[in-house]
């Protein structure tokens, strides 16, 4: 089975080592516009096997427009445009489309693509160190949420780097990010999608 993650990216932060992850987190929701990065992602099991792993490039635009293109191991496109959620699966064919809200919700997309308000629908609080990271921990407020925790580590340089999101199903989804651009200039295209001519559209 496929797993895709929705969501958004992890930044750069331009802050001084010593500040908590969480203020780190609430200076990078208020500085950063826009970013671009490389990313991978690893699916593990209750056991902590890797059972999926994929990689791609992400761009978004706050608030509420991202891109996540999937490379490799199939080619898959996630768009926000704003207004809708759109998933395509070139292999199917196959275009899944939603309003935005619903799609969002409490989700991690919230937290970095979406408004400055991260607290009302998430509580955040500080979780240590691990792995030479420093962590925070973000749950969602909404019962309707795909993830029940989102951590997030910041390297001794301020950068937010990785990105473990625990689900309902004892499933972790760990995120890393390379070659980051904060506040680049994207053009609005990139936020714009139409289904491909004769694909299979499933939704609204």
């Amino acid at each position: 089975m496929r797993y895709f993650f929705a969501a958004v990216v992890l930044i750069l932060a331009p802050l001084t080592a010593h500040a908590a992850a969480i203020e780190k987190l609430r200076a990078f929701i208020a500085a950063t516009h826009s970013a671009q990065a490389d990313f991978t992602q690893d699916v593990l099991d209750q056991n902590g096997k890797r059972i999926q792993s994929a990689a791609g490039v992400m761009q978004f635009q706050r608030p509420g427009k991202f891109r996540w293109t999937y490379q490799k191991p199939y080619e898959q496109i996630i768009v926000g445009d704003g207004h809708k959620f759109w998933l395509y699966d070139k292999d199917l064919n196959q275009v899944t489309v939603k309003s935005l809200d619903a799609a969002l919700g409490s989700s991690p997309a919230a937290l970095l693509a979406g408004s400055n308000e991260i607290e009302k629908g998430f509580s955040l609080r500080e979780s240590g160190t691990r792995e030479g990271l420093e962590w925070l921990e973000a749950k969602p407020r909404s019962q309707d949420s795909s993830f029940s925790s989102v951590y997030m580590g910041f390297n001794d340089k301020a950068n937010l780097v990785v990105m473990e999101l625990d689900d309902a199903f004892g499933h972790k989804t760990v995120l890393r990010f390379s070659g980051m651009q904060m506040n680049p200039k994207l053009s609005a295209r990139q936020f714009e999608f139409s289904p491909p001519e004769g694909a299979d559209v499933v939704g609204e």
